[in-house]
């Protein structure tokens, strides 16, 4: 049995959910010390919980430790079955967490999938919705991945009551990714979304993106959305020929809208003014699907400890590494290939 150390590299969810993922496809057992042991609140929190327990669903797999708090975990999986899984978080814990988990077995297995996720899809500590409809998946999908997701109902922190629910057709091979150039820039998409709060919020944040990002084409749109709690999130999704990047800012008590769109509009402007196509966020989750294929090749603008120890994570389970090369302007070249031992 695999033995991980929950406290390695950055110590976060991710070794966990990946860890989770990747013995479902493989069929390898593992235990897991010391879960998220760099955080402040360390050991399983209920994202995490629903994470371990529709994989286990998923996967027929034996588990113990999967209690709330709990430090460690064993993990050995059966089988991957594919068919319709509802999964609940119960809180505003991210259901885009959980998504991430259960995908890439079910991606990579034979039959059709419907999972219905419920929880929190627009949580700051996650990537929202829109990033994984609008970001990760057009790349999973232009790779062979057949997957589509629908938002029914947002849910925002801290209330949840969010709903989301995916088709996937798997068992289609992936192909490897080549992303080092994103063209031409063809339109910023800005929205700002409010639930149970005063429309002005979002108006404000409109006016202050559209201002800031004025020298770029945009168009811009406001909305309230029906959710189980108040919430608000701006989103700017930068369209380029090669892939669309989206950044997300979400709106907090006692701090000015001026201010959530400020940070999003510097966001955005660093991001346009750098050579690399992908930005941290998605430079981290396109390392699996890289692993899945066997190949991959992206610059990226940034490369979080997140990802170099997401990457170091999938080595202990397939015959792959990522290299990551610093080309100044360039950003960071990540290549993700099979190992020497393979």
């Amino acid at each position: 049995m695999l033995t991980i150390d929950g406290t390695y590299g950055e110590g976060g969810g991710q070794i966990l959910r990946s860890a989770l993922a990747l013995s479902a496809l493989t069929g390898t057992p593992f235990c897991i010390e010391r879960i998220r042991g760099n955080r402040r609140k360390p050991g399983l929190l209920r994202q995490h919980l629903t994470a371990v327990k529709a994989m286990a669903e998923v996967c027929g797999a034996r588990v113990s430790g999967a209690e709330l708090g709990s430090g460690e975990l064993r993990f050995e999986p059966a089988a991957v079955r594919h068919g319709s899984y509802h999964f609940a978080v119960g809180t505003a814990g991210s259901a885009t967490l959980v998504f991430q988990t259960v995908l890439p077995a079910l991606l990579m297995t034979p039959g059709e999938s419907h999972l219905v996720l419920e929880g929190g899809t627009h949580n700051p500590l996650a990537p929202p919705f829109e990033f994984i409809a609008h970001s990760f998946l057009p790349l999973l999908q232009r790779m062979g991945g057949q997957v589509r997701v629908e938002l029914v109902r947002p849910g925002f922190h801290p209330a949840g009551g969010g709903r989301m629910e995916v088709h996937i057709a798997g068992g289609t091979p992936l192909a490897a990714l080549e992303l080092t150039a994103r063209g031409e820039l063809r339109e910023l998409r800005i929205d700002a979304l409010v639930s149970q709060l005063p429309e002005h919020i979002a108006e404000r944040e409109l006016k202050v993106l559209e201002r800031a990002l004025c020298d770029f084409p945009c168009v811009a749109r406001r909305a309230s959305v029906d959710s189980a709690g108040p919430g608000n999130i701006a989103i700017v999704s930068a369209e380029c020929s090669a892939l669309t990047t989206t950044f997300a800012s979400f709106g907090e008590r006692g701090v000015r809208a001026e201010v959530v769109a400020h940070r999003l509009a510097g966001r955005v402007r660093k991001y346009l003014t750098c050579q690399a196509p992908v930005e941290e966020y998605l430079a981290d989750q396109l390392l699996l699907p890289c692993a899945l294929a066997g190949s991959g090749t992206y610059h990226t603008t940034h490369l979080s400890s997140h990802a170099r120890t997401n990457a170091e994570v999938i080595a202990l389970f397939l015959p792959v590494r990522a290299d990551f090369t610093d080309e100044g302007p360039a950003g960071t070249r990540v290549q993700v290939r099979k190992s020497a031992t393979a």
